[in-house]
């Protein structure tokens, strides 16, 4: 509707003139309609108006406190505030370190800002009179921001990024905890940790939500665990539904503590395993040998040192092609597995025995060449690596893990597969048990063959064949003569590497686990496996309390084997749990929906999309691209949660509570425009 000039007979319009209009319609019917609705809209709004005096009234002493308007200083204190953390905000969305250039790697005489203070420099050039206000009237000894400020500002938007996550997941209700390996932070051992969660999209998330300091006593860990989960995230652990540990060598039993301890007072949060993370290799990062945790930290150098170098790939490369001149076909699949992690496949020591041969050649060539191809690091660590692959010790440990783990590598496989997979895996794990017993029943004759094929392949590479050098040295001359090799790895690491494994499957997959994963039979692809002839209702039983309506839950369950057993012959069957999750009817099965989403949290479950898997996925790229010195706990949880949400006015608000003295510190040094700066001041 365009604006006209209400006096009569005036036809400028609202472009000509820069005097207010009223929006007025010009034919005489639509203005009458328009002067009863104002009339009519005044009246009401008059009548709202008074209701609400009479609420505020009758509300007693808290409707009449109103907000009382900020001072000048203190408006100029909270933009200033302000400034400071969209600064510290922007230095962890680009994983910008606090610190700028190392001491040592100045001239001397040489001074520079650090990072904070510099980008707080090019704000004050870029125009920011908040900021060039206050510090042109601070003291030339005051610092513009003192690093125990800065730490204190980091925890208040670590809290506030942190607190948006779980706001959602408190809005969902139930969740899982997950952990990563141990990682170094600035010289001190962390553990990461994710939450799982379904958020209100129907969506299964696992979202990076912090930083633990690592206790070398697993009691303590766990009252630490508990106490920052409960206490400090706000996390009712009775919503706690399943729990997982991704550790290094050597920690496994250290968290295993924590997984018990939590299960004693939350016997609903079911210890499993982690979809990220391939059974094989778990179990063997768990087995308590030394020399099995040795093995393991080599094999991750040789990757490592491997991955760095496309040059070096190529070098195996060839080298692979000379080893297989009449098999292509499998040296072209050992090519494409060099180019992957590998270390992380169920097969992983399969391919190490397979790619023994190529990787101590090519390791070699490299340590040898004369020529200037490789650098001094490279040849070093090719050296280190080749006699490290080339020890007995090595060698016996690789082959028998390949064996002993042969017999859950089918298993942990359909873990990480199909949600039908995991279903039927979980039916098969007697099996794999039985197997096991049977390979510790008669270990005598199985361990003959384990070690038969490791002499052979360290014959093949020119290895002696003789005990480890540390237990020659411990016996100290009085070596049992009678003592041969066999029977040494026999007893060191073949009977407890076994052992191991059959007492961490029998924990890992407890009865109450188990129960869970036959309530996947809920999913109808499952179902349809099994003709829709299944029974959830003996296995709901630990989930009757998360349910909306647990009376009806039979007859629910009923309606809804019917309702896919008897589906249109065009309607396929929902595969996984996230797409029965976002069926358009879902809600109208309120105990199945429940019991999905419980399930679908569980962390042996793998997430269906993965765009929301990008909290690990982020987690990695930051350890990787950050070195150790440079890491913060808070500036992590920024730069890997990036794209969360984040309210600065809720940020200087916290602040100036929690900190009232530091902000009336900074008042009382920092003079206002009308005051004078004195030497004495």
């Amino acid at each position: 509707m365009p604006n006209f000039c209400a006096a009569p007979n005036c036809t400028r319009k609202s472009t000509q003139s820069d005097l207010a209009f009223f929006r007025f319609p010009r034919d005489p019917v639509s203005f009458l309609h328009f002067v009863v609705d104002e009339a009519f809209e005044r009246e009401q709004a008059t009548q709202e108006l008074n209701e609400q005096n009479t609420v505020s009234e009758e509300g007693g002493g808290e409707q009449e406190e109103e907000a009382v308007p900020l001072t000048l200083e203190e408006r100029e204190n909270k933009d200033y505030l302000k400034s400071l953390f969209e600064i510290l905000i922007l230095m962890g969305k680009q994983n910008i370190p606090l610190d700028g250039h190392n001491v040592d790697e100045l001239p001397e005489g040489i001074f520079t800002s650090d990072n904070f203070q510099a980008l707080l420099e090019y704000r004050i050039n870029a125009g920011d009179e908040v900021l060039r206000k206050r510090f042109e009237m601070t003291a030339v000894n005051l610092e513009y921001c003192s690093k125990t400020q800065q730490k204190q500002m980091l925890e208040i938007c670590e809290n506030c990024v942190r607190e948006e996550t779980l706001r959602e997941v408190r809005d969902s209700h139930f969740f899982s905890i997950v952990t990563d390996e141990v990682v170094d932070i600035a010289g001190e051992e962390h553990l990461p940790v994710l939450v799982r969660f379904v958020d209100d999209s129907h969506n299964l998330r696992e979202e990076f939500i912090g930083f633990l300091p690592y206790e070398a006593d697993p009691e303590i860990l766990a009252v630490k665990f508990h106490g920052t989960i409960t206490e400090k995230w706000g996390l009712n652990m009775e919503y706690c539904r399943g729990q997982a540990y991704i550790v290094s060598s050597g920690f496994a039993s250290k968290m295993k503590v924590v997984a018990t301890r939590l299960l004693e007072k939350y016997p609903q949060a079911v210890y499993t395993l982690s979809s990220s993370c391939a059974l094989n290799v778990w179990l063997a990062k768990s087995v308590p040998v030394g020399c099995v945790s040795v093995a393991l930290g080599t094999i991750e150098e040789v990757c490592c040192l491997f991955s760095q170098s496309p040059q070096l790939l190529v070098e195996l490369d060839n080298t692979i092609s000379l080893l297989f001149p009449n098999n292509k076909e499998k040296a072209n699949g050992l090519k494409e597995i060099c180019r992957s992690q590998w270390t992380g496949r169920h097969d992983a020591f399969e391919v190490l025995v397979d790619l023994m041969q190529a990787l101590v050649l090519c390791l070699d060539a490299v340590s040898n060449d004369s020529s200037v191809r490789w650098n001094n690091f490279i040849a070093g660590r090719a050296f280190v690596l080749s006699s490290a692959l080339t020890d007995f010790d090595f060698i016996v440990t690789v082959v028998i893990l390949k064996n002993v783990l042969s017999f859950t590598r089918a298993f942990g496989k359909n873990l990480q597969g199909q949600t039908s997979d995991v279903f039927f895996a979980a039916s098969s794990l007697t099996a794999v048990l039985h197997s096991l017993n049977e390979v510790m029943e008669n270990i005598e004759v199985y361990h003959e063959f384990w070690f038969e094929e490791a002499t052979n392949l360290a014959t093949k590479l020119d290895v002696q064949i003789k005990l480890p050098g540390k237990y020659r040295r411990a016996q100290q001359g009085s070596l049992d003569s009678e003592l041969t090799s066999e029977n040494y790895y026999k007893e060191i690491l073949s009977v407890p590497t076994v052992e191991h494994i059959i007492q961490e499957l029998k924990d890992i997959f407890s009865e109450q686990h188990l129960k869970a994963l036959k309530c996947l039979s809920l999913v109808p692809s499952v179902m349809g496996q099994l003709k829709f002839n299944t029974s959830e209702e003996h296995h709901t039983d630990m989930y009757k309390n998360d349910l909306p309506n647990p009376d009806t839950l039979s007859a629910e369950l009923h309606c809804w084997r019917i309702k896919w057993k008897h589906r249109g012959k065009d309607i396929e069957l929902p595969a996984t749990i996230y797409e029965a999750l976002h069926l358009p009817d879902i809600k109208f099965f309120p105990n199945v929906y429940a019991l999905l989403k419980v399930l679908c949290i569980l962390p042996v479950m793998k997430v269906e999309n993965e765009k929301y898997e990008i909290g690990r996925k982020r987690l990695k790229a930051y350890l990787k691209n950050t070195l150790t010195e440079q890491r913060s706990s808070n500036l992590a949880l920024l730069n890997i949660n990036f794209d969360i949400k984040h309210d600065l006015d809720l940020m200087v608000d916290t602040y100036i509570k929690l900190y009232q003295d530091k902000v009336e510190f900074q008042e009382v040094f920092i003079p206002s425009n009308n005051s004078e700066v004195t030497e004495d001041a």
